[in-house]
């Protein structure tokens, strides 16, 4: 029997050694190709998996899951961590913009998962991609640009040449209707 996500972060929490290999071993790709596609450098995407990682060893006892599941949790350390080096190296990887986001991100990664895993990734995946198509393409682009490129929302106002206001007003105007679409578990008519 594989111990669950759970059980491995409380272990890592007691300061088990052998529950973050475990981890790792489910979520290192998922982690590292996330952190590639927002760098667009292998060796920086290795250093933010590894920050990542210790990250989590750090703070395991700090998770709650009732707030998210463990790979929103991995993704959001990645996304601030890559956001972080872009910043101190104030870079923006040129060529490396998705062109599906959504769908390039799959949350399995290719890693060997028990089987209900990976349908729950997959689900979820196709959740967020069917919710982002429900979004005004505005709402739509900014979001994308915030997540996937690390834009900030001066950054966005400028390359979208709109005001910052409206920038903002779209920001959170996606986020509330992303989260009405996802927490209904079916689009709304807007």
């Amino acid at each position: 029997m594989f111990p669950s996500d759970e059980d491995l972060l409380h272990q890592i929490a007691r300061s088990e050694s052998k529950a973050l290999a475990t981890l790792y071993d489910r979520y290192g790709r998922l982690v590292f190709s996330l952190a590639l596609r927002m760098v667009g450098n292998a060796a920086s995407a290795e250093e933010i998996t590894q920050d990542v990682f210790v990250q989590v060893w750090n703070n395991a006892a700090s998770y709650q899951p009732e707030l998210s599941k463990l790979t929103t949790w991995l993704t959001s350390i990645t996304r601030y961590r890559s956001i972080d080096l872009l910043r101190r190296r104030n870079v923006r990887p040129d060529g490396h913009i998705l062109e599906d986001p959504v769908e390039d991100l799959v949350i399995s990664g290719g890693r060997e998962e028990l089987p209900e895993v990976q349908l729950e990734a997959k689900t979820a995946d196709q959740q967020v991609r069917l919710a982002l198509a429900e979004l005004p393409e505005e709402q739509r682009a900014v979001l994308l640009m915030a997540y996937f490129q690390g834009l900030s929302q001066p950054e966005m106002a400028a390359a979208l040449n709109e005001p910052l206001g409206t920038v903002k007003t779209r920001v959170r105007l996606g986020l509330q209707k992303l989260r009405r679409i996802l927490e209904s578990n079916e689009p709304p008519a807007w």
